[in-house]
């Protein structure tokens, strides 16, 4: 089981991470996490564009090495791009320096100053190592399409009934989701655009 909503009380002791969007305007703030992919990256980028939608993908080094172009892609079309390590460590089963290592070779192959921590799982001394040099996103709505007993449908009314203005929500372009992505996104974005929602850029409000 997997909280949908990030509770207050997991997120008082790490005020250094961005968890929800301080924002005057009726819009969420769409991520996607674990890709590039060329299964399924360049199907959410259509997705995207047809409800002129943003996001932001923390992509992990690995994947970027192996599908160049898949990243280049996104690259192109004008989406925001974050750290999510090399190889997608756990920061909780992983020792400082190996962590910071890791870190630095996703860094070393894109220009950004987002990151975010595999599965949420940091240490106090690897956020204190990186707080300075990249804003730390996490999330407000978990859409839980990475989960396999969790249905499309019930990923469709994970986002939309917890969702609220300067809510970040993670989604994942990768092979585990797509059962449930393939129907749950353009049905999650169809009916955010009804609800008069926009799509925001954290990289409008982060530097």
């Amino acid at each position: 089981m997997f909280p949908v909503k990030t509770p207050r009380i997991l997120r008082w002791p790490f005020p250094e991470m961005v968890w929800k969007v301080k924002t005057k305007k009726k819009e969420v703030f769409l991520t996607f996490d674990d890709g590039p992919i060329p299964e399924v990256t360049p199907w959410v980028l259509e997705q995207l564009k047809a409800y002129d939608a943003t996001a932001m993908f923390f992509m992990v080094g690995d994947n970027i090495d192996k599908y160049p172009k898949v990243y280049q892609h996104v690259l192109d079309s004008g989406n925001g791009v974050g750290h999510h390590t090399q190889n997608h460590l756990v920061g909780w089963n992983t020792g400082l320096e190996e962590y910071l290592e890791n870190v630095e070779l996703c860094a070393c192959k894109m220009e950004s100053s987002f990151f975010r921590p595999p599965h949420g799982r940091i240490k106090k001394s690897q956020i204190k190592a990186l707080k300075e040099k990249y804003n730390l996103i996490m999330w407000d709505v978990l859409s839980g399409d990475f989960d396999q007993d969790t249905s499309a449908e019930k990923c469709i009314s994970n986002v939309l009934d917890k969702i609220s203005p300067g809510s970040i929500i993670v989604f994942h372009d990768s092979i585990k989701a797509w059962p449930r992505l393939e129907s749950a996104l353009p049905e999650i974005l169809r009916q955010l655009k009804e609800k008069g929602y926009s799509f925001g850029d954290l990289r409008d409000y982060y530097k």
